[in-house]
Order: C-alpha cells, then structure tokens, then sequence
C-alpha cells in the first residue's frame, strides 16, 4: 500500500531520504485517479524497501500541490534527492511508471 503524504510529513518522508520517490497527486472526484490508484499501490508492494511510493490528496494538500505546481490529476512525480527527476501526467500504464522509477535507482 502507498503511503499517505500530505503537507504534514512531506519533508520527513520525501525529502528526507535519499531513495527514489514515486509519487502519485490525485483526487476523489477523478476517475482516471481511481484508475491509476490500484497500479501505484501494487508498484508500493514490489517496491518496498527499495523506494518510497506514496500517494497526495492534492484538495487535503494544497501547499504540496501548489509547490509542484500540479494542474491535472493524475500527476505522478518522480523525485530524488529531493529534486523532480521525471513526472507523468494521466493515467499511463504500470510499465511506464515502474520505467521511469527504475531510472532512478
């Protein structure tokens, strides 16, 4: 399961690491998010231990979706080191994610 990053623990789960970041922004109301959301949480399973994937409700999180400047959902941001390495806008299929994810290990 992908963990729930919010404005909250951003910095301590996120920018406090130095593993590969895959991070989902969505919403409720989309349904390319509801899509999207079982793909995120499988990429969390295989990934464990080896990357941090979590999830931003971008309505519960304004200030993160306001700093990554997130206009459509899905986003999915790919960070390391704290830096924006890669995003994906929309719902792209799993290969996509777990490629970009990859080349940051």
């Amino acid at each position: 399961m992908a963990l729930a990053i919010n404005d909250n623990n951003f910095e301590e789960l996120v920018m406090g690491t130095d593993a590969p970041v895959l991070l989902d922004f969505s919403a409720t109301w989309c349904g390319p998010c509801k899509a999207l959301a079982p793909v995120v949480d499988e990429i969390a399973e295989e990934y464990q231990g080896k990357a941090i994937v979590g999830k931003v409700d971008v309505e519960e999180s304004p200030t993160l979706s306001g700093k990554y400047k997130i206009r459509n959902v899905p986003t999915v941001l790919f960070i390391k080191n704290g830096e924006v390495k890669d995003k994906s806008v929309g719902a792209v299929p799993k290969a996509k994610l777990v490629e970009k994810l990859e080349a940051l290990m």
